[in-house]
């Protein structure tokens, strides 16, 4: 995993009684592989396959695991850009599960995205003013007098100057064209924010910056992160709690000082023993794990870490853990721990 800022502190977590901006409950996306002269679907890759969660107002959710694990299709189901196969959705007190495209409409305010790739991301043709804009003039808002004041203002937020409203992507730097990104999703006010690597693009040196901004805007606006990333470094800089995901299923979650401190899954220990520590005297165990993962169109019956998990037995290769506690709000989805 790359190196990272040093870790710094996350606020406390949110009050557990406060309405939720997002739940998710027994989310599905499953993808169907198509073969043949008719196109038949022969099977289906199981990009997220059961996923529950939910995050509070001012609160980041970190979803964390290997490349190809599903944390980025459940960051896409929940914005509905990926239709789920099954499960249910609710943005506070409503469910968007299967509401058709007119009337999510009013609901994606509440709800937007920063994309990994601040150069791809960003239209190279369009100048900062419209991009940032684009938001405001697809509900109507901020019309006449009102839109160059509310543009600056946004600008500012994210620390940059007014004036790069007259200028084009290519002529800002990787982390400012990250705060570009993170001032077009502010526009409309959201709740919740789905950051999708937002940093792993962007040198060490940036990232620091770019994660204490988003750290200050959470602060300010009492906004809720889903933060999808495979660096435990970021993740421990900014997460209250931390979501493990194993081929599409969360094989454990909790608050962050547990989850670093007391990893309880196998593969949560496999994940924190793998990642550098920047103090070179300190050496940690190295636990390497078996095999190569599974594929998701055909994942492994029971427990999908059981072909590489050093504590498998029988049960595992039948049974599918659920999961269970083994602290205040630590769950861990395995047979024989906890």
């Amino acid at each position: 995993m790359s190196s990272s800022p040093p870790p710094a502190a996350a606020d406390a977590a949110p009050d557990a009684g406060t309405a939720d901006v997002l739940r998710v409950e027994d989310l599905r996306t499953w993808f169907p592989v198509r073969q043949g002269l008719l196109q038949g679907v022969r099977g289906h890759v199981k990009a997220v396959d059961g996923v529950s969660l939910r995050v509070a107002p001012g609160e980041t959710l970190c979803l964390v695991g290997e490349s190809g694990c599903g944390k980025s299709t459940v960051g896409k189901t929940v914005l509905r850009l990926v239709e789920p196969t099954g499960g249910r959705i609710w943005l506070g007190d409503t469910e968007v599960t299967h509401l058709d495209e007119a009337a999510m409409r009013p609901h994606r305010r509440q709800l937007q995205m920063v994309f990994q790739d601040p150069y791809a991301s960003l239209n190279p043709r369009m100048k900062v003013g419209e991009i940032v804009a684009e938001p405001l003039d697809n509900y109507g808002l901020a019309p006449g007098a009102e839109r160059r004041p509310r543009l600056e203002a946004l600008l500012r937020q994210v620390g940059l100057r007014p004036d790069a409203l007259e200028r084009y992507p290519f002529e800002f730097s990787g982390g400012q064209r990250q705060r570009l990104g993170i001032a077009r999703a502010l526009a409309l006010n959201p709740r919740l924010i789905v950051a999708d690597e937002p940093v792993s693009a962007l040198d060490v040196s940036v990232q620091a910056q770019v994660l204490n901004l988003l750290k200050d805007l959470q602060d300010e606006l009492g906004l809720a992160y889903l933060f999808i990333s495979h660096d435990l470094g970021v993740v421990e800089h900014v997460a209250h709690r931390v979501a493990v995901m194993y081929l599409g299923r969360i094989v454990e979650m909790g608050p962050r000082e547990r989850i670093f401190s007391a990893p309880t899954h196998p593969y949560t220990e496999a994940l924190m023993a793998a990642a550098p520590v920047a103090d070179p005297r300190l050496k940690r165990e190295r636990l390497v794990l078996e095999g190569d993962v599974p594929s998701p169109i055909d994942p492994p019956a029971g427990c999908h870490f059981h072909t590489r998990c050093p504590l498998a037995q029988e049960r595992c290769r039948r049974e599918a853990p659920a999961l269970r506690p083994v602290a205040e709000g630590h769950v861990v989805s395995c047979h024989f721990r906890g």
